[in-house]
């Protein structure tokens, strides 16, 4: 496949790339400044972009298969997720084909087991006080994705609680909009198997205009 991976050079979009990139895919990193490029695995194509202008979204995204998003905005731009989120879609609105987009958004909007649908933004034990702005946006993102009129063929990938760079196992859990926990009480995914079960939903559709989410 031919995909695009907006926010490339991040600690959640340079796995995608690498995942991508070693299952034989065609990937374009894009990021904002070409003084990022240096940040890129060599074997991309490096292109820049912003993912809150649409004319880009759609330019980097015409003759693509699947558009990743996996920005995060830096600390008092939360605000920038949803609009992000809305230029996107505005730029593969315009785009030829049926272009997917992918969303690597958050776990605030998850609801905690056996708490009669507490959100996870409202539970410390999951969203730290110091994590709440980032998780804020992060809902306000979903919301933006979920409640959009528009023909792009979306999914967004909420992962655990606690989201972090650690090791490929290729080993996860798949839910949907409850939160996954392990036995120990612990909510985590690699940031690697993110990115596999990332690339295998790109590869075998099964989430279309929904969220799923991805955990141990």
């Amino acid at each position: 496949m031919r995909i695009t991976v907006f926010g490339a050079a991040g600690n959640a979009g340079s796995r995608v790339v690498t995942e991508a990139l070693a299952r034989g895919h065609e990937v374009t990193a894009v990021v904002r400044t070409p003084s990022r490029y240096p940040a890129l695995h060599p074997d991309a194509k490096h292109r820049t972009g912003d993912a809150q202008n649409p004319a880009h979204v759609a330019d980097l995204s015409t003759g693509q298969d699947v558009v990743v998003n996996a920005t995060r905005p830096a600390p008092g731009r939360e605000r920038d997720h949803p609009a992000i989120t809305r230029s996107l879609l505005s730029g593969l609105a315009a785009t030829p084909g049926d272009v997917r987009l992918i969303v690597i958004g958050g776990a605030g909007s998850l609801t905690v087991p056996g708490t009669a649908g507490r959100l996870a933004i409202d539970d410390p034990r999951y969203v730290p006080a110091a994590w709440r702005h980032i998780a804020e946006a992060s809902n306000a993102q979903y919301e933006a994705l979920h409640t959009a009129d528009t023909r792009v063929p979306w999914t967004y990938i909420s992962p655990s609680a606690l989201f972090e760079p650690g090791t490929r196992t290729g080993k996860y859990r798949l839910g949907k909009d409850e939160l996954l926990v392990a036995a120990d009480g612990n909510s985590s995914i690699s940031m690697e198997d993110l990115a596999a079960a990332l690339l295998d939903e790109a590869e075998s559709p099964t989430h279309p205009h929904t969220r799923f989410t991805v955990g141990y």
